[in-house]
């Protein structure tokens, strides 16, 4: 039997990567703190985002439905660059991934009536040399305030992008493999199954 899905994202770009796996879910949004804590790795700190998310909404609404979280950063070396605070935040970031490789970690969490599971995408982004005329085009756009790391992959900034390695969706915020790996895993109706 199919267990009905929510998704824990105010996320409109996570909500077309999730309608493009073919499963039935509702969106609601789990506001929690996002501060990094001392001592979390990036992989760490992501992942307990992911989950907290899932916990949040399904303790919030006393739910047994399956919920799924999902949380993206960007990080240089060992460095978390969140999503800017202004335009000079921004700046700053931009200027710190021109010419280089950093890696976007998103994490997704699915909590079930059963367990909690959680997978862990690693990509790599490197980016072309940005100088500063070309930063201030871009955030003029005003695609970046709201996204990790200052860009969207799938934006205006794709032309920025020189290489990629891993998993293009995950980037975007829901790696789809695992997602769906997770989802089927836990019995949900997916495409292509029964």
């Amino acid at each position: 039997m199919a267990l009905p899905l929510i998704l824990a994202s105010a996320s409109p770009r996570r909500v077309e990567l999730l309608q493009q796996i073919q499963v039935e879910f509702e969106q609601q949004v789990a506001d929690i703190d996002e501060t990094h804590q001392s001592g979390e790795t990036p992989e760490t700190f992501v992942c307990r985002l992911a989950l907290e998310k899932a916990e949040t909404v399904r303790n919030k609404n006393n739910i047994s439905n399956a919920v799924l979280g999902s949380d993206t950063i960007v990080v240089l070396g060992e460095q978390i660059l969140g999503k800017p605070v202004d335009r000079l935040n921004a700046v700053n970031i931009l200027k710190l991934l021109s010419g280089k490789t950093h890696k976007v970690m998103t994490a997704i969490a699915l909590i079930t009536e059963k367990e909690s599971r959680i997978k862990l995408s690693v990509s790599e982004v490197t980016f072309m040399e940005l100088d500063q005329s070309l930063i201030d085009a871009y955030l003029d756009m005003g695609e970046s305030m709201d996204k990790a790391g200052a860009y969207a992959i799938q934006g205006i900034a794709a032309q920025f992008i020189t290489e990629i390695k891993g998993s293009y969706s995950g980037i975007m915020g829901l790696p789809l493999y695992e997602t769906r790996s997770l989802l089927q895993d836990a019995g949900i109706k997916l495409l292509g199954n029964k």
